[in-house]
């Protein structure tokens, strides 16, 4: 094919103007983006013309648009020139990544507030601002245990330096197990068992207001969303999806009974129109609590983990994608020998977040027998094919080894921990990962040590050469 592209080609094929060389840049540049990455770099070994539109800056950042999304690569437009790599060089990083760095963020003092030790509690990166609610604390026999309190911190530049403000208690009521998510800029927050016990189905709506002196207020309100709502629930799992509907799906209903459906919330048309339905499928995952439901872009998420309803501890990989006609969930199934060795351990209590390059990472978590866990596995959606190449399997079938990376850790080593609660900025590059209940010193008359965590960590993903 090298030949083509030489000036010395026969009359011929010079006079020939359908010859792929005579093909204008910018229509080279759209069927490059139409194509997979090795099809590209083998694009760059034809010709010198080739490999100039091919290796191009301005191609490089149009496909990580296209694989990372817009938000991600706009955050990274914006960091300093001195932090910034090539398009290109930085998609090989993010493809090769095996690492992240772990920072502690939390140093207590005398002079500054801090959030009580919590787990089941909600955080969320909204507006430049880490939000943090509720959650479950120590003191069983204490009024208040689940908390109600509202936290707020902006992130800024120097997110290493923390300041965490108190801005509402009260409202909502204290509870734990509930979700909160990001809709636009708006968080939105369903469900969660209070101090008797109960399961709520309220829903509720925050908004972050920052003035210029960095305070920071979060104005709460219940949104009116008619008579049809899920049933009341806690531990149950919950995103944003489309950038204007939230899913939830199973947790723990009334009388204690897992569940296993699904509903939405539309806030297409503003909260003053939002209504909640359930969608019914043919197939969904087996009823649990203490899952991870995590949007991967656009109308698809992916759910992890959890409890069943047999009390076994689960770490089967579910996708849907809202956008299809009639939608259903999808299981993903491992055609590997090296299973379960290439998976993640089952895990209930642990946390999915997508980062950077189109991956989920999952953190921590614990097993059937409680033993917290320390760990970090990232799962590739972009070697996951989407949900209409299952046609009558009603499957997806992948090798584990090409979806599933255990990556290391490196820094600060914190705790094994479960039931805690982590997000992302608008790079995602940067998780920040909040309390939990980690391991503890044995007391008397006690079979295991137990603590709720009050720390801030910083995990960042490394991109090395």
């Amino acid at each position: 094919m090298a030949e083509f592209c030489s000036s010395s080609s026969s009359s011929n094929n010079s006079n020939n103007k359908s010859n792929i060389t005579h093909i204008a840049s910018d229509h080279l540049f759209s069927i490059l983006l139409l194509l997979p990455i090795e099809s590209v770099l083998s694009f760059t070994m034809v010709c010198k013309r080739f490999k100039l539109v091919a290796c191009s800056e301005t191609l490089w950042e149009s496909i990580c648009r296209r694989d990372w999304g817009n938000s991600y690569v706009d955050a990274l437009s914006s960091s300093p020139p001195e932090h910034q790599l090539s398009w290109k060089k930085l998609y090989q990083l993010v493809t090769q990544m095996g690492s992240v760095n772990c920072i502690r963020l939390s140093y207590f003092d005398d002079t500054s507030a801090f959030p009580r030790p919590r787990a089941s509690h909600s955080i969320n990166f909204v507006s430049d601002c880490l939000v943090l609610f509720g959650g479950g604390c120590e003191g069983v026999h204490l009024a208040g245990r689940h908390l109600d309190d509202t936290w707020v911190a902006y992130i800024g530049n120097e997110f290493k330096t923390i300041l965490w403000q108190k801005t509402n208690s009260g409202v909502p009521s204290g509870r734990f197990g509930q979700t909160c998510a990001v809709v636009g800029e708006t968080l939105v927050l369903f469900g969660g068992i209070n101090d008797h016990g109960l399961r709520q189905n309220d829903t509720w709506v925050g908004h972050v207001l920052r003035d210029e002196m960095l305070q920071i207020t979060i104005s709460w309100m219940l949104l009116e969303v008619g008579s049809a709502a899920p049933p009341p629930r806690g531990a149950h799992a919950g995103c944003c999806v489309d950038g204007k509907k939230m899913l939830i799906h199973g947790g723990i209903g009334l009388d204690g009974l897992r569940l296993n459906d699904t509903w939405i919330l539309d806030l297409s048309n503003g909260i003053n129109s939002a209504a909640w339905h359930e969608v019914v499928t043919r197939l969904s995952p087996p009823a649990r609590s203490g899952h991870t439901l995590t949007c991967i872009g656009g109308t698809r998420m992916v759910l992890f983990g959890g409890r069943g309803i047999g009390y076994e501890v689960l770490n089967d990989v579910w996708l849907f994608d809202i956008a299809e006609e009639y939608p259903e969930w999808v299981p993903l199934i491992y055609d590997s020998a090296d299973v379960p060795v290439g998976i993640p351990p089952p895990r209930v209590g642990h946390s999915a977040t997508l980062v950077l390059g189109g991956r989920l990472l999952i953190y921590g978590g614990e097993d059937s027998s409680r033993h917290r866990k320390n760990d970090f596995w990232m799962l590739d959606i972009n070697s996951i094919p989407t949900a209409k190449a299952c046609t009558n399997s009603q499957e997806l079938r992948v090798l584990s080894k090409k979806v599933w990376k255990r990556l290391k850790l490196e820094g600060h080593k914190p705790g094994s921990r479960s039931f805690h609660q982590a997000c992302v900025d608008k790079s995602g590059r940067n998780i920040y990962v909040f309390g939990g209940m980690v391991d503890g010193l044995v007391l008397p008359a006690e079979a295991f040590g137990l603590r709720f965590d009050g720390e801030l960590y910083l995990i960042e993903l490394l991109l090395q050469p």
